[in-house]
C-alpha cells in the first residue's frame, strides 16, 4: 500500500477496523464508510479534484491496475496505476489439516508467477520447481502461435489415501512432462483489459511418462512402462470480468474448456496382480473433457461493496480408459481468480491435486464483502459429485460415486511491503476423508516485485 509505513500501532489498529466492520457495520472512520454508506469519498486522484468543494463523489470499489487516492486512518493512501501486463509475484504459504489426511497434516505452497506482454507476444509462466506451467505465444494479428510446457515431476513416492489411511504399498514415484506447439486464434473482448479475451487453439502434444518403484511398494503392483506420450488438445478460453484491487473477480463471466487425446506409445497391462489389471487395450489411448463456467456481479438492492461469484467445473473421462496416472486430479490450494488458473477445479480444504477422478462436477456459489478498500471478507459453499478413485488396502484401483460439500470463510486483505495476504478456514463433510468430516486451514501471502 503506497504511502503507508509498517509499524505494530497500525498493525492493531487494522484488527479493530476489521472487528468493526462485521461488528458495526454502519461504523466510518477518516470520512470512509465501512459499510453501505450514504457519505462516500472520492476513489480517485482525478475525481478528488474534480469534486467541487465540501462535496464527495460516489464510491467505486477500485479497480486493478487504476491509481487509488484517498486519506485513511490520517494518513493519505496513493496507489499508482500498474502495469498489469508486466507482473512478477512470489507466493508462499500453507495448508494444514484437522484432522491429518492420511499421515500429512499440512502441505507447504510455493510459486513463482512471472507475465510479461508486449505488442507481438506474451508469456506467462508458474514456476514451482518440480511442478511447472510454462507458455509463449507469439501473435500474428489475431493468429497466434502458441508453445507451451508442463511438468509434475514430483521426485518422491506418492501414496494413494482410502478411508482417511494411506496404502503405502501404492507408493509409487512417477511423473509426466508434455511440450505443446500450435497455432491458436486470440480476439480482445470487453472490458478490454490484459486479461480479457476469447482464445481457440489447437495444440499437438509430444511428452514423456515415468514410474518407479520405492521401498514401500507392494511386491503385487506392476508399474506401467516409461514411455513417449503424443496427443492433441483443442483449448478454449473466455474472460470478460473485471477484477478489483486485489484481482478478485468483481463483474463479468468466463468460461472454457480442454479436449485432450492421448497415445502412451510403449504401453503394457498395469496394476495389481492377478485381478485388478489395466489392459494396454483399454488405456493405451484415452480421451478427456474438462470445461468451466463462472461470473461475478452485484447482489440486487445492495451496494456494490457486496458481491455474488459463481462457478461451475465438470469432467469426462471413459471410464475404462481413466487410471492412476490419467485420471483428471482435483485439488485444494488458493482459490483460483488469475485467468489462466481459472479452469483449475478446487475443493477447499483437500490437498493439492490428491483426488483422482474419472468423472466429476463441482459447483461453488460465494458471498464477498468489501471491508475497506484493501480487505475482503469471502463465504463460501461448495458441492461435488465425483467418481473417485478409490485403493484398497490389497492395492485394487476402483472408482466409486462419490458426494460432499465444503464451507469456506475466508479474509482476503492488502499486508505491508506491498504484499497480500488471504486466510481461510474450510470444513468438509466427508468427500476428502472418505465419509468423516474434517477442516483445513489455509494461509497464503502474495508479494509482487
Amino acid at each position: 500500500m503506497g504511502g503507508w509505513k509498517a509499524g505494530r500501532g497500525e498493525g492493531i489498529c487494522l484488527f479493530l477496523i476489521f472487528a468493526g466492520a462485521i461488528l458495526c457495520p454502519g461504523w466510518t472512520k477518516q470520512g470512509i464508510a465501512i459499510a453501505d454508506q450514504s457519505t462516500v469519498v472520492p476513489v480517485t486522484r482525478e475525481e478528488s479534484e474534480a469534486a467541487p468543494l465540501g462535496q464527495t463523489t460516489e464510491y467505486h470499489t477500485p479497480l486493478a491496475g487504476e491509481p487509488f487516492h484517498s486519506v485513511f486512518m490520517g494518513h493519505p493512501v496513493d496507489i499508482p496505476a500498474r502495469d498489469r501486463g508486466q507482473e512478477t509475484a512470489l507466493m508462499l504459504g500453507g495448508v494444514f489439516y484437522i484432522p491429518k489426511q492420511g499421515e500429512t497434516s499440512g502441505t507447504p505452497l510455493a510459486a513463482l508467477y512471472l507475465k510479461r506482454m508486449w505488442e507481438k507476444s506474451r508469456t506467462r509462466s508458474v514456476i514451482s520447481i518440480f511442478v511447472n506451467d510454462l507458455e509463449y505465444d507469439r501473435s500474428f494479428g489475431n493468429l497466434e502461435l502458441v508453445a507451451r510446457f508442463e511438468n509434475n515431476t514430483i521426485p518422491i513416492g506418492q501414496k494413494e489415501v482410502v478411508n482417511n489411511q494411506e496404502i503405502k504399498s501404492s507408493d509409487t514415484i512417477w511423473g509426466t512432462m508434455v511440450a505443446s506447439m500450435g497455432p491458436g486464434l486470440r480476439y480482445k473482448v470487453a472490458p478490454f483489459q490484459v486479461d480479457n479475451d476469447l482464445r481457440l487453439q489447437l495444440l499437438g502434444k509430444v511428452g514423456y511418462f515415468y514410474a518407479r518403484r520405492t521401498s514401500n511398494t507392494g511386491p503385487n503392483l506392476v508399474l506401467p512402462p516409461d514411455t513417449m506420450l503424443y496427443g492433441v488438445k483443442l483449448r478454449g478460453r473466455y474472460d470478460g470480468m473485471r477484477r478489483n484491487l486485489l484481482e478478485l473477480p468483481q463483474t463479468g463471466l468466463a468460461a472454457g474448456f480442454d479436449l485432450d487425446y492421448m497415445h502412451r506409445d510403449k504401453w503394457a497391462n498395469f496394476g495389481t496382480i492377478p485381478d485388478a489389471i489395466f489392459t494396454k487395450s483399454d488405456t493405451q489411448n484415452y480421451l478427456q473433457f474438462n470445461g468451466y463456467l463462472m461470473g461475478a456481479g452485484v447482489i440486487p438492492g445492495l451496494s456494490e461493496k457486496n458481491r455474488v461469484f459463481f462457478s461451475l467445473h465438470g469432467g469426462i473421462t471413459p471410464q475404462k480408459s481413466a487410471d492412476r496416472y490419467n485420471a483428471i486430479t482435483i485439488g485444494g490450494g488458493p482459490l483460483p481468480i488469475e485467468s489462466d488458473d481459472l479452469c483449475r477445479p478446487n475443493y477447499p480444504g483437500t490437498m493439492f491435486n490428491q483426488v483422482l477422478v474419472s468423472n466429476y462436477a463441482l459447483a461453488a456459489l460465494e458471498y464477498r464483502r468489501e471491508l475497506t478498500f484493501f480487505m475482503y471478507l469471502n463465504l463460501r459453499e461448495t458441492l461435488i459429485w465425483a467418481d473417485r478413485a478409490a485403493v484398497t488396502d490389497t492395492n485394487k484401483f476402483l472408482y466409486k460415486s462419490s458426494t460432499g460439500a465444503s464451507t469456506t470463510i475466508g479474509v482476503g486483505t492488502g499486508f505491508f511491503w506491498h504484499s497480500e495476504l488471504y486466510l481461510g478456514y474450510s470444513w468438509d463433510s466427508g468427500f476428502v476423508r472418505n465419509g468423516n468430516p474434517g477442516s483445513g486451514l489455509i494461509l497464503a501471502w502474495y508479494k509482487s516485485f
